[in-house]
């Protein structure tokens, strides 16, 4: 359900075109509709901008890194290789769009299941590789909150390996945070897969849901992630000058709000990195959790979307019925993805994560 590529690309490209050479003086304060967001340096924790990094927010397809890494994990470990096929099982098949939509004992590659689930956020493919690596969805679950717990992610719980709705799987600007260092800390060789553009299985051609890879000079990666009750997400990445700097970026109302306020954030952190150097900074680990932020999730106050419906006033929710329109302009009728046998219908009547 991701916007097909070239819908709003000339605009995207006008405004990334307009930020990187025509900006003078970022701002950097809250919006109307802006959630939480975080800058940080890859290589040191050192953070450079930071909002409401402890609110608790639902992670949509941004979970999907969380099974990368797991996955990640067990090809370190020798429990699979990136030559590994993988089937598709029922539960597989059942989940909800986007998906590669592959048919029940079809099988693929782990890197070929890696680079679409990274791409394309198929929650098909997010569940064939919890299947792979722990025999059970429910099994790879659990691995993903041991994982948070090691990484530190203090505030996150996984309830799914694809991030679609749950109002139990909650996260936080921090968190993701440093599940993206780990990333780039501990599997520096596959910082190719975050930064394709397209790929190809079969005759079906693939691309990215990550504009700014199009878009923003220095972007080398990693992970978008949208359902109504989180609005649009990002964890974005880019290097210049060997400074690699990420951005997390939560609740933007529309894809192109969420890309500009990346963009907005690395290029702030690219222009003050020198002299906020000379300073120190506090880092993820040593920033002071935040005693007021919110315990209960937040979403955002706006999300401009026909996947939501009209988009008009709060977050809009698809009446029952209702065929679900992608910003593509394709429509689909909803499935009714039924993880750990429980309809997702039934838990929210939101739609998909891209």
């Amino acid at each position: 359900m991701e916007p097909k590529e070239g819908v709003g690309d000339g605009m995207l490209a006008r405004a990334y075109g307009v930020l990187a050479l025509a900006i003078l003086v970022v701002t950097l304060g809250p919006s109307a509709w802006a959630g939480p967001s975080l800058l940080f340096d890859a290589t040191n924790g050192a953070v450079l901008y930071a909002e409401d990094v402890d609110t608790l927010w639902h992670p949509a397809s941004l979970a999907n890194m969380m099974t990368v890494y797991v996955t990640f994990v067990a090809i370190q470990d020798g429990t699979l290789a990136l030559d590994t096929p993988i089937g598709c099982s029922k539960l597989a098949n059942a989940q909800g769009p986007t998906r590669l939509g592959l048919p029940v004992g079809a099988t693929i590659t782990v890197e070929t299941a890696l680079q679409a689930l990274i791409m394309k956020s198929a929650n098909d493919v997010a569940v064939m590789l919890a299947e792979a690596v722990s025999g059970s969805h429910e099994a790879f679950v659990d691995y993903m909150n041991g994982m948070a717990g090691r990484l530190g992610m203090t505030r996150t719980k996984f309830a799914n390996a694809n991030g679609l709705p749950d109002p139990d799987q909650i996260t936080t600007a921090r968190d993701m945070g440093k599940l993206a260092a780990a990333i780039v800390r501990d599997f520096p060789q596959y910082a190719s897969m975050w930064a394709m553009r397209e790929m190809h299985i079969g005759k079906r051609q693939l691309r990215t849901h990550n504009g700014l890879l199009i878009h923003y000079p220095g972007a080398d990666g990693m992970k978008t992630g949208f359902i109504c009750d989180s609005g649009f997400n990002i964890v974005a990445s880019a290097t210049r000058a060997g400074h690699k700097l990420i951005a997390v970026v939560f609740g933007e109302a529309t894809v192109q709000d969420r890309g500009l306020r990346a963009a907005n954030l690395l290029e702030h952190g690219f222009r003050t990195y020198a002299w906020k150097a000379l300073f120190g900074s506090q880092t993820l680990e040593t920033m002071r959790m935040d005693d007021g932020a919110k315990r209960t999730v937040t979403k955002p106050a706006k999300v401009f979307s026909p996947v939501c419906g009209t988009g008009a006033g709060p977050v809009a929710r698809r009446k029952r019925g209702q065929a679900v329109v992608a910003e593509g302009g394709a429509q689909a009728q909803p499935a009714k993805p039924r993880v750990r046998g429980t309809s997702m219908a039934k838990k929210s009547s939101t739609s998909w994560p891209w």
